[in-house]
C-alpha cells in the first residue's frame, strides 16, 4: 500500500520534529512528535511548533526518537510491500534517519519503496487544513495524489 509522507524539521537541514504516514486506504495514521530541540528556529517557532500538537485525541506526542523509531516499524509491519510517497525529498531523507536507531543498526523493518513526487503548482500548506502541521499536509498530499489519479 502506499503511505503519504510528510515532516516538519528545524529549518534547512534541521532535526526532524514531527512525522506523518497516511494510507492511501482507511484511516489508520501514524503521527509522531519528537522533543523541540533547545534552539528552534524563528520561522519554524511562528509557523511550525504552535501546530505540533493539533490532532487527533489518543496520540502519544511524548516519544523520543528510539521510540518513535520503533513505533512506526510497528506501524508499518503489517504491510509486505510499503511504498512511501513524498513530495519533498527532505521528508524521504529524514523518513530514513529515523529508521537509525544507531552507529549500525535499523529498527526492525522490512523493504521499503519511496516515491518522489514533484507537484508543480501544488503546496501542503495552502491544501492542508493546518498548515505546516505533518499529518494534516500528509493528508492534503494523499487527496492531490488520488484526485489527480481519478482525472
Amino acid at each position: 500500500m502506499r503511505y503519504f509522507l510528510d515532516t516538519e524539521f528545524n529549518g534547512f537541514g534541521g532535526d526532524l520534529l514531527s512525522l506523518a504516514l497516511v494510507p492511501e486506504y482507511g484511516d489508520r495514521e501514524f503521527y509522531v512528535v519528537l522533543p523541540l530541540p533547545q534552539a528552534v528556529e524563528p520561522w519554524v517557532e511562528r509557523h511550525v511548533v504552535p501546530y505540533l500538537h493539533s490532532v487527533p485525541e489518543g496520540v502519544d506526542l511524548s516519544l523520543d526518537r528510539i521510540a518513535a523509531a520503533h513505533e512506526l516499524a510497528a506501524y508499518l509491519a503489517t504491510d509486505r510491500d510499503p511504498l512511501i510517497v513524498a513530495d519533498w525529498p527532505e521528508d524521504i531523507a529524514l523518513f530514513c534517519r529515523l529508521l537509525l536507531i544507531g552507529a549500525t543498526d535499523i529498527v526492525d523493518v522490512a523493504s521499503l519503496g519511496f516515491e518522489f513526487r514533484r507537484t508543480p503548482g501544488f503546496s501542503t500548506a495552502r491544501n492542508s487544513r493546518v498548515p505546516h502541521n505533518a499529518l494534516h499536509d500528509a493528508r492534503a498530499l494523499r487527496d492531490f495524489v488520488l484526485e489527480g489519479e481519478d482525472r
